[in-house]
């Protein structure tokens, strides 16, 4: 068979699908300092939960963001930490993503003060890694996430991209 035009061929709109609303706790930050690209800290994960209706259990303890701030407020995110499900499964998870607002916003939410979400933009792609057979579907997927900060929490709401 003979391939169609290039014109011809329409790429599927993708969608989402809810995955799960996570609730990372986070410890005090590490203020590694300025380097090259701006302001490296690394926050440690604390603990948490995560509910949704394919997968549910908790954060566990010893991950971190290690996330560098821009001269401009611009916050990178590179998150790495282990998800514990309710049935025992171990899932890595990684998030890459940006936070940024204007410069009020920014330093409000570094005095820990409530902001509401829509001031600014932090989004986050999710990557998983895991042996379980359970969750293997999980190795599969393409999954984003919306988030909010609060002073000790980062709450998010992720979803397969379908």
């Amino acid at each position: 068979m003979d391939a169609l035009p290039v014109n011809q061929v329409e790429p599927p709109t993708p969608g989402l699908e809810f995955l799960a609303r996570f609730e990372v706790e986070l410890g005090p930050p590490l203020e590694v300092g300025k380097i090259g690209g701006g302001w490296r800290r690394i926050i440690p994960i604390a603990n948490g939960r995560f509910r949704g209706p394919r997968f549910t259990g908790q954060v566990l303890p010893g991950g971190a963001d290690w996330q560098l701030v821009q001269a401009d407020g611009l916050a990178r995110i590179d998150t790495r930490y282990t998800l514990q499900t309710d049935d025992g499964a171990l899932v890595f998870i990684a998030t890459q993503g940006v936070r940024h607002g204007p410069p009020e916003v920014i330093e409000a939410l570094a005095r820990g003060e409530w902001v509401d979400p829509r001031r600014y933009y932090f989004r986050v792609t999710l990557r998983f890694e895991t042996g379980a057979p359970a969750y293997d579907w999980l190795n599969r997927v393409v999954a984003v996430g919306a988030a909010v900060r609060l002073p000790a929490v980062v709450v998010y709401n992720a979803f397969i991209v379908t």
